[in-house]
């Protein structure tokens, strides 16, 4: 039974797909339906169009897809457009209201702006406009929670975080928006890595300066999907997979070419070689763990840093002791040496599969 609109939008490219691949298989006298029986599939077919585009906002040809895409790109910039709108305008005019006014405004507005994103995500089946409300509410919120701290004069803390985190994902899992979902994983990223740099001793807004106090939350993200269903929020679980591995590698990166940053009291050359040989590990590990899961989002972004990594390594090595087109050579041999090894990868994959089908 289809569950979200990704799922429905796959169902009916496999219908005009199916009804192409039918139409070429009769002119090539591979196999003759019946009248009965094109009348039969043409009505089953239109009924579960007719049923999907009922229940899910699906594009029926490429020409919607791609006014699809459009949309989906104008509601976006909008979302951000108008979130920036509104930062802009309170503290454009916020110096004329009087305290009582200033607190009464961030109440209202939050609020409002709430419920606002409900009744127009009841209204509007496309999502699109819901998109551009729920962004504007999360924008509200933020201002609420940071400008009431500068009222009552509170020292700014981490722990702001959170309520700017469970707002935005509450309204990504009841909107299904992926946009607030990342945000809203963005905001427990830096609540984590703070609480692990405050542990460590380090006032809370430097926790940047220590790039591994990323990795307990990059392992807590990366397990999301695997303990919660998330089959009727199409796209989460690929979302929490990349922005976990963008957590886990992207600190390694750093730390691998500024051994000065880690917490480890070693040699900051070993430093630098370890993180190395963790980020090559991990990446190929977790690349090959992509590929057995078919995670191809885990699969496509740990090959990139497994090249990030081996190149920055070689240009650390190589770039000021070789002429330069034997660099570029070398990098480009160890590209298709890669391509190879992906190649037989796939090929392999490909077996296992068919090995596996039923006969």
């Amino acid at each position: 039974m289809t569950s979200n609109r990704i799922e429905a939008q796959q169902r009916v490219d496999a219908i005009r797909a199916f009804s192409i691949e039918m139409q070429r298989l009769e002119r090539e006298q591979v196999v003759l339906f019946t009248d009965d029986q094109h009348r039969a599939i043409a009505s089953h077919h239109d009924a579960q169009l007719t049923r999907l585009a009922r229940d899910f906002d699906i594009d029926h040809n490429a020409r919607a897809k791609q006014l699809s895409l459009g949309m989906r790109i104008v509601s976006l910039l909008g979302a951000l457009a108008l979130a920036a709108s509104v930062f802009f305008l309170f503290y454009q005019f916020w110096g004329w209201f009087p305290t009582t006014a200033q607190i009464a405004t961030l109440v209202s507005a939050s609020l409002a702006s709430f419920a606002a994103t409900f009744w127009i995500a009841r209204k509007d089946s496309t999502g699109y406009f819901a998109k551009l409300a729920a962004m504007v509410a999360f924008a509200c919120f933020v201002l609420n929670i940071s400008m009431l701290g500068q009222i009552f004069n509170i020292t700014p803390s981490d722990k702001a975080l959170l309520p700017w985190a469970t707002l935005a994902l509450l309204l990504a899992y009841a909107l299904d928006l992926r946009l607030l979902l990342v945000a809203g994983m963005l905001c427990l990223i830096a609540f984590l890595a703070a609480r692990v740099g405050t542990w460590s001793g380090m006032y809370w807004l430097d926790f940047g300066e220590r790039p591994e106090n990323f990795f307990p939350a990059a392992v807590a993200l990366f397990f999301v999907p695997l303990w919660a269903d998330h089959h009727r929020h199409a796209g989460f679980a690929q979302a929490y997979r990349i922005v976990a591995l963008l957590t886990l590698f992207l600190p390694m990166l750093v730390l691998a070419n500024w051994g000065g940053g880690s917490y480890l009291a070693l040699n900051t050359d070993l430093v630098e070689g370890l993180y190395q040989t963790l980020g090559f590990a991990g990446s190929a590990i977790v690349t090959w763990l992509g590929v057995r899961k078919q995670w191809n989002e885990v699969t496509n972004t740990c090959v990139t840093f497994f090249l990030l990594f081996m190149y920055t390594k070689m240009f650390d090595w190589w770039w000021d002791a070789m002429p330069k087109y034997l660099f570029f050579l070398i990098l480009g041999l160890t590209a298709v040496l890669l391509l190879l090894v992906l190649r037989r990868m796939r090929g392999a994959a490909a077996w296992t599969a068919s090995e596996e089908c039923p006969a």
